[in-house]
């Protein structure tokens, strides 16, 4: 085999990073005795490189008894693209001051970046502008990277605006990713403008960090309009730009639009299917979110990870079906999720699962046979107790992190307060209230208070109660004051509740609920013009009182019952079953 053949062989496997062929080839230059040909060296060298294999790369390198600028480049260049930026930076530094070209400084100056080295950057950056290489873009465009990862937004502009070259698309994506990084937004959006005036066309990587930043309500035409760009560049059918845009719809609930986006990317990663899912969760469609994750799995024959568990078991917590559930549950034990070597994320969502569908038991045992937890564990098993009212095993739960020295965290208390707070244990509540602050430092925020107010409250302990809110200065809290309101409703006290009522109608109306515990508050105490009085500000507010219901899963299919109104395709048989319970003296006309 002639050297040029070989040379083009070992240039191709280099391309196609076909590390076996490649090996090969360079057996079969070892015993043609080419190790001593520079140029065949270096494809070897490269070839190595390319696929990762840096050690065997070093190895050639080092043997080389001749290298030329192509040798170092590659080695450079290797290290850095192989996340070894030290090893890259120290080859660097070994050359002769004249050797570099602009490939090996653009190399060495992508190294610092990954370092945040900016002072080594710097002498880079100085010894390029010596040998002439700085205003080149190859050069220019890895300086303003490095500059904007080392936080150093001046100096990065101050070489985007000072190159002798046009900036190209390549240095306007650097600059504009910097800024979104550093939270200099507007200055980003200029640089857009400025990008478009000069005729550049957008790529994926000029559109995904700005639409990432499009997360307020008055950065949400700013997105559509960049949508629409990305629309007109045919780049919102592709996974890097599509998963970007389902997540911002996804912030303002617009669920809709975010699945015709999820529907259009040609080519879905895995990526795709969790944003689409966790989308549904945020939207609370959780039903849509299982049906998306079983068609990745029947039609499209995906192999589900870690985060695209964790998101259906949240669809199926919100949905509070068990069936579902346990049916994920086996679906993990027969894969590669097994018990012992299942990602903390999902094992605490499968507890968290189980304690929301009503199972606390099961949510008890899967917690026990965790060969490790960490906090989110022990909050999330807490929060199961809360929700099922077991104040003493919250307690006891509380005692074994102590005993574990695990530090709790805000979280760990609402929980806790919760679960005492819907067991009625008002001491215990108070003295872990006091405990938050005293031995942990935490400071009580709306959640914490509002817990304790109901706690107090329920225990006909209003006064109390009001005095905690006044004292934390939660006054103006709507959470805490409905709370308060509510205690006064149940406890008939007048004087309070009209002053809680007051407070709480000062407040920007978002819901019925004070005017209608204020109404049932004067009804208790048969003060009836107080209650028409409630009803016609609740009537004048414009706003409608949320009807209540129920859910029940029945054969894994979620049932809604609402309260006045049952509209059901069996409604027939489920008269007669309640008929058959005894309850024949109701009168079930209003269900028709």
């Amino acid at each position: 085999m002639r050297p040029e053949v070989l040379s083009s062989i070992l240039h191709k496997c280099s391309k196609t990073r076909a590390f076996r062929y490649g090996f090969s080839l360079h057996a079969v230059a070892v015993k043609m005795g080419l190790e001593s040909n520079v140029i065949i060296s270096n494809h070897v060298l490269n070839m190595y490189a390319k696929c990762g294999k840096m050690e065997f790369a070093r190895q050639v390198f080092d043997d080389m008894p001749e290298r030329n600028l192509v040798s170092w480049s590659a080695m450079i260049s290797g290290y850095d693209q192989a996340g070894k930026p030290l090893e890259a930076i120290e080859l660097f530094a070994r050359m002769k001051v004249d050797l570099p070209n602009e490939f090996v400084f653009a190399s060495a100056i992508s190294a610092c970046a990954s370092l945040s080295a900016v002072n080594i950057g710097k002498q880079i950056h100085t010894k390029s502008v010596i040998l002439g290489y700085s205003n080149i873009s190859f050069v220019s465009n890895s300086l303003v990277s490095m500059y904007m990862k080392c936080k150093q937004c001046k100096d990065a502009l101050s070489v985007f605006t000072k190159s002798s070259e046009p900036p190209n698309t390549v240095a306007y994506n650097a600059i504009i990713t910097g800024l979104v990084e550093h939270e200099q937004v507007e200055k980003a959006f200029e640089m857009f403008k400025l990008m478009i005036q000069q005729g550049l066309v957008p790529n994926h990587f000029t559109l995904v960090p700005l639409l990432g930043n499009c997360s307020t309500t008055d950065n949400l035409r700013i997105g559509m309009e960049l949508h629409c760009e990305a629309i007109k560049l045919n780049l919102d059918s592709i996974p890097f730009v599509g998963n970007v845009l389902i997540k911002m719809y996804s912030k303002f609930t617009q669920i809709e639009e975010a699945e015709k986006i999820f529907w259009s990317i040609k080519e879905k990663d895995m990526i795709s299917w969790n944003t689409f899912i966790t989308a549904c969760n945020h939207a609370l469609d959780h039903a849509k979110g299982i049906i998306v994750f079983k068609n990745m799995i029947e039609t499209h024959s995906s192999i589900p990870d870690e985060f695209t568990y964790t998101s259906a078991l949240s669809s199926c917590s919100g949905l509070t079906s068990s069936l579902l559930g346990r049916q994920i549950h086996g679906n993990l034990i027969r894969t590669r999720f097994i018990n012992h070597d299942m990602d903390i994320g999902i094992a605490n969502a499968l507890i968290n699962m189980y304690a929301k569908c009503g199972s606390i038991r099961y949510a008890v045992t899967y917690f026990n046979q965790m060969s490790f937890h960490n906090l989110v564990s022990w909050n999330t098993l807490m929060a199961g107790f809360a929700n099922h009212g077991l104040g003493k095993e919250a307690m006891g739960l509380f005692k074994q992190m102590k005993g574990l020295h695990i530090e709790p965290d805000s979280v760990t208390f609402v929980a806790l307060l919760a679960a005492l707070n819907h067991t009625g244990l008002v001491n215990e509540g108070k003295f872990y209230f006091n405990e938050m602050m005293k031995t942990y430092g935490i400071t009580p925020n709306v959640e914490h208070v509002s817990c304790i107010v109901d706690l107090l409250g329920r225990s006909r302990r209003v006064k109390e109660a009001e005095e905690y809110m006044e004292r934390f200065c939660f006054e103006d809290d709507p959470v805490v004051l409905g709370c308060l309101l509510s205690a006064c409703r149940v406890h008939g006290d007048l004087v309070i509740g009209k002053r809680t009522a007051g407070r709480l109608l000062k407040i920007e109306e978002i819901s019925s609920s004070p005017f209608v515990l204020l109404s049932n508050l004067y009804a208790s105490e048969s003060m009836w013009e107080g209650v028409a009085d409630a009803r016609k500000q609740l009537k004048d507010s414009l706003l409608k009182k949320e009807v209540g219901h129920s859910l029940i899963e029945v054969k894994g299919c979620v049932e809604k019952f609402t309260v006045g109104r049952i509209c059901h395709s069996r409604i027939e048989e489920i008269l007669g079953v309640l008929k058959v319970l005894s309850f024949l003296d109701h009168d079930y006309s209003w269900c028709y």
